[in-house]
């Protein structure tokens, strides 16, 4: 499954769903990034990074964690989405 990600600085991340199997909770995502960040270096040397935006995400590669189906992974519309929570 190669997607663009919503857009950079939406809230909700995508939800999918498995066709093969059902599963609406396990998947092992490939994503690329690409991102702003405020690298903080304490006197010591240890580095935290702070403020990180991101300014944009492409999906790879979405594969079922439960059945190992890439192809029967669905992309799922916000109203699906609410109901698959309920």
């Amino acid at each position: 499954m190669t997607a663009p990600a919503d857009e950079a600085g939406d809230a909700a991340p995508a939800r999918y769903r498995c066709a093969a199997c059902g599963n609406l909770t396990r998947f092992d995502v490939v994503s690329v990034r690409r991102t702003r960040a405020f690298h903080h270096y304490s006197v010591g040397g240890e580095l935290v990074v702070e403020e990180e935006q991101v300014l944009s995400e492409t999906i790879e590669e979405v594969a079922c964690r439960w059945c190992g189906s890439g192809s029967s992974v669905e992309r799922l519309t916000a109203a699906a989405s609410e109901r698959a929570a309920d």
